[in-house]
């Protein structure tokens, strides 16, 4: 392939065909292509975008760079999974996925690190002792026909292709084209071998698309490619101006979701959790109505079944049992506690998850890069909402911090976040569509 004739021909606006782009990721995938080669198509196709036809044809020959699962057709045990452009305190996944298997779904959630603000859902994940997200394809195929639901990461042999260019696209400034966005995502879940899909596009502060518009334009192309591509698909553009749930850390997080499938924990995150379980009802046909299936999913989420479902996942996946029984019966697990409260009362109007998330990630709960470790134990529970009451003196937040030193810094940056008025102020949905 004389590549350099696609990159001058994508520079200039135009389009490549199948082949080219199939042998593109092949060549890719086999380490042809100098690296510099690679980036500069990639910024061309962040200024000069794709057009329908190439995003479908580079999304499945991602897809099938790789190992792609497949699943016996069982009609009463659809096999389904959910996604998020991720965003702060974002822990939906967590309780979601014993839900779904709870409801009689296979789930083979395939899930990623955190590059943004704060950890993703393997990160999560990895602060309960002892759990495995490694796991090779056949103990998840295993795994999701025996008990309904798998929770781990990438394997070596799926979607490769993705691998490569995602590293390539956080380092040359590439990451915001929304069609290598959509490329990247669908590849990756089309290799699960869905049926159905649900997809959580977050907007606001702290979320990489900042305005409802740009949210609503990524999800409608995550969602109509993904139909086009034989599985069936509805996206839901969410708020993330302020963190979702009460916790934004690992094991926090991770306690919250707890909560959760315990039929308590925030409203915010129950009513996602609720509403995406909901829809894959609708989608897979069980259901015919959006609001009725959310019922379904609420009353299934109160009878304790997701929870006996989650506690066999980390039994199945390695966890030490005795360790994480003991965590969740702690209040605190870092050495420093320290309590951000109100200097004023009122009504709560802006908790900016922006700059919450980053002072997060400064306490060790994220990544500035790929190879950055991350504290479990670090983070903020207690946050208060948009539309809560306080008075002088309550509580805000509560910094949980490796060092002192640490929860200083951290003090005057999480007390900014919070904004606080006289008048009552409405709570905004969280769901937008």
């Amino acid at each position: 392939m004389a590549f350099l004739d696609l990159i001058e021909r994508k520079r200039d606006g135009g389009t490549l065909s199948p082949d080219e782009i199939r042998g593109f990721v092949g060549e890719v995938v086999a380490g042809v292509l100098p690296r510099e080669q690679v980036s500069a198509f990639l910024m061309a196709v962040l200024f000069r975008g794709m057009d329908e036809s190439e995003r479908r044809t580079l999304t499945l020959a991602m897809r099938d760079s790789g190992e792609v699962l497949d699943w016996s057709r069982d009609p009463r045990r659809p096999v389904v999974d959910k996604h998020s452009t991720g965003g702060v305190g974002d822990k939906v996944s967590l309780p979601l996925a014993p839900l779904l298997a709870s409801l009689g779904f296979r789930v083979p959630m395939i899930s990623g690190r955190g590059l943004g603000i704060t950890g993703g859902t393997l990160d999560k994940l990895e602060s309960i002792p002892g759990f495995s997200t490694r796991l090779p394809s056949e103990r998840i195929r295993e795994l999701v026909e025996q008990d309904g639901v798998a929770m781990v990461g990438q394997t070596e042999r799926m979607v490769p292709a993705d691998r490569i260019l995602y590293a390539l696209r956080d380092v040359t400034g590439t990451v915001p084209s929304r069609d290598l966005i959509t490329a990247s995502i669908l590849s990756k879940k089309l290799a699960e071998g869905l049926e159905a899909l649900v997809l959580d596009v977050k907007c606001g502060a702290a979320a990489f698309m900042r305005t409802r518009a740009e949210a609503t334009r990524l999800a409608e192309s995550l969602e109509g490619l993904a139909n086009q591509c034989g599985v069936g698909t509805r996206a839901f553009v969410t708020r993330m101006d302020q963190p979702l749930g009460r916790s934004a850390g690992n094991w926090l997080e991770v306690v919250e979701s707890v909560d959760c499938l315990r039929g308590k924990g925030p409203a915010d995150l129950r009513e996602l959790v609720c509403c995406f379980a909901g829809s894959l009802l609708v989608q897979t046909g069980r259901a015919t109505d959006l609001a009725a299936a959310i019922g379904v999913a609420s009353g299934e989420l109160d009878s304790g079944r997701p929870l006996l479902v989650w506690n066999r996942m980390l039994e199945r996946q390695g966890a030490d049992m005795d360790a994480y029984f003991r965590r969740l019966g702690s209040d605190v697990l870092a050495p420093v506690v320290r309590e951000v409260r109100s200097p004023a009362s009122g009504f709560v109007c802006q908790v900016d998850a922006r700059r919450l998330g980053e002072a997060v990630r400064r306490l060790g709960a994220g990544r500035l890069q790929a190879g950055d470790e991350i504290d479990p134990e670090v983070g903020l529970d207690r946050l208060v909402q948009v539309g809560d009451s306080v008075c002088p003196g309550d509580l805000l937040a509560r910094i949980h911090a490796r060092s002192e030193q640490a929860a200083e810094v951290a003090m005057s940056d999480i007390a900014a976040a919070f904004r606080i008025q006289e008048a009552p102020v409405d709570r905004d949905p969280v769901r937008l569509t």
